[in-house]
C-alpha cells in the first residue's frame, strides 16, 4: 500500500474488515448511524476508495470488499510514522516506546523472542 489513508477511508475499511463484504447501501446506513454521514457522502468516499485501489465495488448490489488487509495498512502506517518521527530508524521508535512505560515480564519475553527471530 503506497498511499496514506485518511480517517474516513480508515473508518470504511474497519467496518469491512470487521463485518466482511457489505453492500454500499448497508455501509451507508451503518456509517450514517455511527458518524452521521449522508448516503451521498458515503458513496463519494466509497468512490474515492475505489479510485485509490483500496476497495472494490461489484454487482450485484454494489458489494464492497477491501483490497488491502488490516495488516498491510498497519505496516504502511507504522513505516510512515517511523520515517516521519524517527528518521526511518525503527530502533528509535522502540526506544521511545520503552521510555514511555514499564514493560511486564511477559512483554519483555515476547520482545526478546521477536528480536531472536529476526536474527
Amino acid at each position: 500500500m503506497k498511499r496514506k489513508l485518511n480517517d474516513s477511508e480508515q473508518r470504511i475499511l474497519e467496518l469491512l474488515w470487521d463485518r466482511g463484504p457489505l453492500p454500499a447501501g448497508q455501509l451507508a446506513r451503518l456509517l450514517g448511524e455511527q458518524v452521521g454521514w449522508s448516503k451521498t457522502t458515503t458513496y463519494t468516499l466509497l468512490g474515492r476508495c475505489v479510485d485509490k485501489g483500496i476497495l472494490e465495488r461489484r454487482d450485484p448490489g454494489f458489494l464492497c470488499s477491501p483490497l488491502v488487509t488490516r495488516r498491510e495498512v498497519q505496516a504502511a502506517e507504522t513505516q510512515a510514522l517511523i520515517d516521519k518521527m524517527y528518521g526511518g530508524a525503527a530502533d528509535r521508535l522502540v526506544a521511545s516506546l520503552l521510555e514511555q512505560r514499564a514493560l511486564s515480564p511477559e512483554e519483555i519475553a515476547r520482545l526478546k523472542q521477536l528480536v531472536a527471530e529476526l536474527k
